[in-house]
């Protein structure tokens, strides 16, 4: 996707330089463009655990970089594999909900195993993890690919008149590798010459979809109204909602969807006003090891500093501005469960299912073999 009419990706090699990993560091978005360099993994960590990156795919893949960047750290020998293992446990330990963070960083380090010293080590690393990087980019188109043809036949219906796609956080090219999740079908749409407009609905603590999803819609040239959080109940109740695209951190093999916080309340109102919920979400998001939502999936509870104070720009500066009585205690929750029986279907790279163990294995019956 673009900045200023420039292709960008969220991550990436910085050129003539290897040893040095670049991100866009998104707590300065919309406001400011900073181009962070991460040389270390304690620098790895702090960026995933300080959401320099976030999104589940994103928080994968820079966490499966700094994996290489544990490989160039370490010394030779049995030395080497220590630190290795105990920069992968400091990477995992930064995020506990979002799945892309646990299963990148497995594959990457049984990667690099196979190396016989700190070189091949290293070499396998960086293979994997561009390589995983690249599958994720591609993944993410083709759910834009499938996810199109529902905007299409609501527009088709509509007679042409722009389609009004509500979203919740930043589940767009700026959460994950480049597309996005949720907002790639809107992409696919829009280039596709179908009149689409999304509802951006702020996304409280940190406003991401006030901050982020609004910063690169605008980008593309994408129409949308950012609206607070609890106005989406009452434009479902007024029609003025066509469709519900929303990202996930992790998805249990029986649909339930763990998605940032607020979502919950999205997948209710759109339930009792009959309006369509999709789940959008790469192959890397299902866990397969669960299917109780509510009971098996982690929920981080970040600092409530976040609830307390605001972030925004005021003469030319960033500002941080409290809220809140000083003395008031708050409680920040990161994220929620939607029930699988909220969610109208699930849209992956594969296609489009039921939120379901029975949808998502027609789509990946491989996982059939290994499923506990």
């Amino acid at each position: 996707m673009e900045i200023n009419g420039k292709h960008y990706r969220t991550i990436w090699l910085k050129e003539n330089d290897p040893t040095t990993i670049q991100i866009i560091d998104q707590r300065f978005l919309p406001h400011e463009l900073v181009i962070e360099d991460l040389r270390s993994v304690d620098e790895f960590a702090a960026a995933i655990k300080e959401m320099h990156v976030r999104g589940a795919p994103l928080i994968g893949g820079t966490a499966s970089l700094g994996l290489y960047m544990a490989c160039l750290e370490a010394p030779e020998g049995e030395a080497g594999m220590e630190h290795i293992s105990q920069s992968l446990a400091q990477l995992r330990s930064t995020r506990p909900t979002a799945v892309d963070l646990f299963s990148w960083t497995d594959r990457v380090f049984q990667s690099l195993q196979k190396g016989q010293n700190k070189a091949e080590r290293t070499a396998l690393a960086l293979e994997t993890a561009l390589e995983i990087i690249e599958e994720s980019a591609e993944h993410c188109r083709l759910i834009g690919v499938h996810g199109v043809d529902l905007i299409k036949t609501i527009s088709e219906k509509k007679g042409g008149a722009p389609v009004n796609v509500l979203t919740h956080c930043n589940a767009g090219w700026i959460a994950c590798i480049d597309y996005g999740t949720a907002t790639s079908p809107v992409y696919a749409a829009h280039e596709a010459g179908i009149p689409v407009h999304v509802w951006v609905d702020e996304t409280r603590p940190r406003n991401q979809g006030a901050r982020l999803t609004a910063y690169e819609l605008g980008q593309h040239g994408v129409p949308h109204t950012v609206i607070v959080d609890n106005l989406g109940g009452h434009l479902m109740q007024h029609g003025m909602v066509d469709i519900v695209f929303v990202g996930s951190d992790r998805t249990t093999r029986a649909g339930d969807v763990a998605n940032k916080i607020g979502t919950y309340l999205k997948a209710l109102a759109a339930h009792d006003n009959k309006v369509p919920f999709y789940v959008t979400l790469p192959h890397s998001t299902i866990d397969w090891n669960i299917r109780d939502g509510l009971k098996e999936i982690p929920i981080e509870e970040r600092g409530s500093e976040e609830v307390k104070f605001i972030q925004g720009q005021h003469e030319g500066k960033i500002k941080q501005v409290l809220l809140t009585p000083e003395s008031s205690p708050a409680i920040n929750y990161g994220f929620d469960v939607t029930p699988a029986k909220y969610v109208s279907g699930l849209i992956t790279e594969r296609g489009i299912c039921p939120a379901s163990e029975e949808g998502l294995l027609k789509l990946y019956p491989e996982q059939q073999a290994v499923l506990k």
